[in-house]
């Protein structure tokens, strides 16, 4: 038997990038997963897993729309029955700051990064309370709770609160048996992390990769979608069983040098 193995996940975001990590990984440690998403490639990734002998199905959802997470939490309750496992992993990006970031820029990525983990676990929650165990994972990030670079005022704000829903949520649903956490990635190789390369340097994007690995201590590398499903892996699992509230960092050392000069 599998690490996972009867459970039911749901994952946000699940079409490309960690959410697509998380439910390949989940889903061959035995657990039955959804992959929901707006992305067009959502199709071609239940496919893949599928096609792997994994038990995967696909929902249409857009997490910052109430209407759109509870139509899709209820295709899933149809086609599983239940939900054992929510990674609340949709999320974007888009750089710029304070002074420049538009209105629409920062209400969007508030929508998404915050309204999105509010409304899924909103949605999931009363499943879990009926059964008394359920387990919650929100993915926050190193940016925001621990450190942030020029241009990610608005992404940084939305990671913070993420934490800080984590805790309170925490505690609120801790009497039913359900934990929530956290998982805090520093930069994964993710189709996110290209665009934010992207927006970073758009006239030579490899170099602000390059630039990124070079501060890594652990291996000078990004890290992986496998790496971050083996971590949210362990949190949705019994392994668990007695943590919540808690943020778990996954990002090879990045945050670890105190400055880039000294003891070189």
């Amino acid at each position: 038997m599998g690490l996972l193995t009867g459970k039911v996940a749901l994952i946000t975001g699940a079409a490309m990038g960690n959410g697509k990590g998380i439910a390949q990984v989940l889903a061959r440690k035995g657990a039955k997963v959804a992959l929901a998403d707006i992305a067009p490639e959502l199709t071609t990734t239940v496919t893949e897993l599928n096609s792997q002998g994994l038990d995967a199905f696909g929902v249409h959802m857009d997490v910052a729309d109430t209407a759109s997470v509870q139509a899709g939490v209820a295709k899933v309750l149809e086609h599983f029955d239940t939900i054992d496992c929510l990674v609340n992993n949709a999320g974007i990006i888009k750089l710029g700051s304070l002074l420049s970031t538009s209105d629409a820029d920062r209400d969007r990525q508030f929508a998404i990064n915050i309204n999105g983990v509010w409304n899924v676990t909103k949605a999931v929650l009363p499943t879990m309370i009926e059964k008394k165990a359920g387990r919650i994972c929100n993915l926050s990030s190193v940016t925001g709770v621990m450190v942030a670079d020029p241009g990610e005022c608005a992404y940084a704000t939305t990671k913070a609160a993420i934490m800080g829903f984590t805790k309170a949520c925490a505690r609120e649903v801790a009497e039913y048996g359900i934990t929530v956490n956290a998982i805090l990635p520093g930069y994964i190789q993710t189709p996110m992390a290209d665009d934010i390369a992207k927006q970073s340097s758009p006239n030579d994007p490899g170099a602000t990769t390059t630039g990124i690995q070079e501060a890594v201590p652990l291996g000078k590398r990004l890290g992986t979608i496998e790496e971050v499903g083996n971590l949210a892996a362990f949190l949705v699992s019994d392994e668990s069983s007695y943590i919540t509230g808690t943020p778990v960092v996954i990002d090879g050392g990045s945050t670890l040098p105190e400055t880039v000069s000294v003891g070189g």
